[in-house]
C-alpha cells in the first residue's frame, strides 16, 4: 500500500515542534512531500530537519499536485480560511491549526467547503487527544462527578505577551489576543469534556491594557519576539466571562499579561458527587467523599503524545471520509463561543446565541 503524500503549509514553530515530529512518528502511513512557507529559508530548514521533500513558497504548488491528499496548515490565523478552502476545493483533506479562523463566519465557510467537496477538515484542537483530558471526559460520562453544574478555568500569565507589535498582537492578522490564542485551547477542552453542549448566553469583558505602550512594556518573557517598536497592539491581553450552556455553566479568567507575578493555568470541574482539578498540560486530582470522609485521588496512567495521536487520527480516518472529535463540526462551536465573548465585551452586555 502506497504512503499518503502530505504537505506542510507554514514552517514555523508549531510545524517544527508538533506537526513534523508527528508525521515522522507516523512514517508507516505517510511521507511529507512539500514544505511550503513564504520565507524559503524557513521551509528549507524544516525540510532539512525531515531529510527530503520539495521546498516551495507558493501553496498553489500543493493545490495543483493531485498526489498530495492530506495537508497541515500551520500559518498565521488570517491565512487559515483562504488556504484551507483552496485545499478543500482541490479535494484534499486538511488539518488546520487552531483557531479554525479569525471568526466563526470564516470557519463556517471552511466547513461548507469541506462538506461540498466530500473531504475532511480537522482543526488543531490537540487537547481532545490529551490522555488526561480523555480520562476526565470518561469519568464525567461515567457519572463519577454526579451532577456537573459548573466549570472554572484560568489561563493567566505574568507579562508574557507574544511577539508584541507583530502578527500575534495585530487583530487584522490574528483575530484577537489572549482569548483566541490561549483561551481557544481551554474552552475547546472544556466543551469536549462536557460533550459539546450548545451555548445559550455569554457575558464577558476583554481588556487591551498592558501592551499599549509597546516601547515601555516590561516583560518576563516573550516568545515570537522581540517587540516591534513601531508595530500594532489592538488585541486583548486579558479576558473574563461567564457562559451558560445547555449543561453546566462556565466561568473563566485569562491573560497574556497581568500585574500578578505568577501563572495560573488550570481547569476545575465541579459536581455534586465529586470535583476534578486539571493542571493544564499535566495531571489531575479527583476530590470526593466516602463513608463520612473527604477523599483525594491521584491517578497514574500511560500517556500518549497528543500531537502524534492527533496526526495519526487524521491520517487514518480522513482518507476514509470519517469525521472525528477534531472535525470542524466540533471546533466551530468554540469559534462561535469566542465570537460571543468578543461581542459581549464590545456591547458591554450579555449576548444570546
Amino acid at each position: 500500500m502506497s504512503k499518503i503524500k502530505v504537505a506542510i503549509i507554514g514552517c514555523g514553530n508549531i510545524a517544527s515542534s508538533a506537526h513534523l515530529p508527528a508525521y515522522q512518528a507516523a512514517s508507516d502511513l505517510c511521507e511529507v512531500k512539500y514544505f511550503c512557507d513564504l520565507i524559503e529559508e524557513r521551509a528549507t530548514a524544516l525540510r532539512d530537519k525531515y531529510g527530503s521533500g520539495i521546498v516551495c513558497t507558493d501553496y498553489h504548488d500543493v493545490v495543483n499536485d493531485p498526489e498530495v491528499t492530506c495537508v497541515s496548515i500551520c500559518t498565521p490565523n488570517y491565512e487559515h480560511a483562504v488556504i484551507s478552502i483552496d485545499m478543500l476545493n482541490a479535494k484534499k483533506n486538511v488539518l488546520c491549526e487552531k483557531p479554525a479562523a479569525m471568526n466563526a463566519d470564516l470557519a463556517a465557510q471552511m466547513q461548507k467547503a469541506a462538506d461540498d467537496n466530500g473531504v475532511i477538515l480537522n482543526i488543531g484542537v490537540c487537547n481532545r487527544f490529551n490522555t488526561s483530558v480523555i480520562k476526565i471526559a470518561e469519568l464525567i460520562q461515567a457519572g463519577v462527578l454526579g451532577n456537573l453544574y459548573h466549570v472554572y478555568c484560568s489561563f493567566r500569565a505574568h507579562r508574557s505577551i507574544p511577539g508584541l507589535g507583530g502578527a500575534f498582537t495585530t487583530k487584522a492578522r490574528s483575530g484577537g489576543g489572549a482569548l483566541i490564542d490561549w483561551g481557544v485551547h481551554y474552552l475547546d477542552l472544556i466543551l469536549y469534556c462536557l460533550g459539546d453542549p450548545a451555548i445559550k448566553t455569554v457575558s464577558a469583558a476583554a481588556y487591551s491594557v498592558l501592551g499599549k505602550d509597546i516601547e515601555g512594556y516590561v516583560y518576563e518573557n516573550m516568545w515570537a519576539g522581540p517587540p516591534v517598536k513601531d508595530g500594532v497592539y489592538d488585541v486583548d491581553d486579558m479576558v473574563t466571562g461567564f457562559v451558560r450552556t445547555e449543561g453546566p455553566t462556565l466561568s473563566f479568567n485569562g491573560a497574556w499579561a497581568q500585574n500578578i507575578g505568577e501563572s495560573a493555568t488550570f481547569i476545575e470541574f465541579m459536581g455534586d458527587k465529586g470535583g476534578i482539578k486539571l493542571q493544564y498540560g499535566g495531571g489531575f486530582v479527583l476530590y470526593s467523599t466516602l463513608n463520612g470522609m473527604l477523599t483525594e485521588t491521584h491517578f497514574k496512567y500511560q500517556t500518549e503524545n497528543m500531537y502524534n495521536a492527533e496526526v495519526r487520527d487524521f491520517l487514518i480516518k480522513a482518507p476514509q471520509g470519517i469525521k472525528t472529535k477534531a472535525s470542524i463540526d466540533k471546533a466551530i462551536i468554540t469559534s462561535r463561543l469566542m465570537d460571543m465573548i468578543y461581542r459581549s465585551s464590545e456591547l458591554g452586555e450579555e449576548v444570546k446565541a
